[in-house]
């Protein structure tokens, strides 16, 4: 791969949403609205830029295999982290941890398997259902990081990302089994 499509700008709108990783999490550490608002502000940054790291990366035609590898796990860190410092603040709990684990197991199984389906060298596209999926978990979260804050400012916000939570699950279930199913066949070959 050459320099240039290291630094292309599509491979650095990526390294950007890894480095907002620490950014959204050390803001965490901060207490009151400022410090989730400022959260919440590098989070939607962040999102954004998962839509136009690919569309620049495939209309610039600057794909490369660094930034195939990396925009999926910059998403998964973002997601992660967000849900597991919502949990730890409190703004996820009782039975929305359901919720949360099931993306959460979800986005490591569908990895583990596209890892295994990519040393066979067998494809599992992205479906539309499955961006959808992402949106409304980014919405999600969006709605939860504003947290304490935006219920100030707009009364149901915390309710509101909760049910985008439970929403994004209810998706997260039917894609992670839309993986799986295209990729069972190539489970069962020995």
């Amino acid at each position: 791969m050459t320099r240039s499509l290291v630094w292309s700008l599509p491979n650095i709108l990526t390294y950007g949403r890894i480095l907002a990783v620490p950014a959204v999490m050390l803001c965490f550490y901060f207490p009151g609205n400022t410090a989730r608002w400022t959260a919440l502000a590098i989070f939607v940054v962040a999102a954004v830029t998962d839509f136009f790291d690919g569309y620049l990366a495939r209309a610039w035609k600057q794909q490369s295999r660094l930034g195939q590898m990396l925009d999926p796990i910059a998403d998964k860190l973002l997601v992660a982290v967000c849900l597991l410092l919502l949990a730890g603040k409190g703004d996820i709990g009782g039975w929305s941890m359901i919720a949360a684990a099931i993306i959460l197991c979800r986005e490591i199984l569908v990895s583990g398997l596209r890892e295994f389906l990519a040393d066979l060298r067998v494809s599992v596209p992205v479906t539309k259902l499955a961006k959808w999926k992402t949106t409304v978990q980014l919405v999600a979260m969006a709605l939860l990081l504003a947290g304490p804050a935006g219920e100030a400012v707009l009364p149901g916000t915390q309710i509101a990302g909760l049910v985008a939570l439970w929403l994004a699950a209810m998706l997260t279930l039917y894609t992670g089994y839309d993986y799986f199913r295209a990729g069972i066949g190539h489970l069962m070959t020995d």
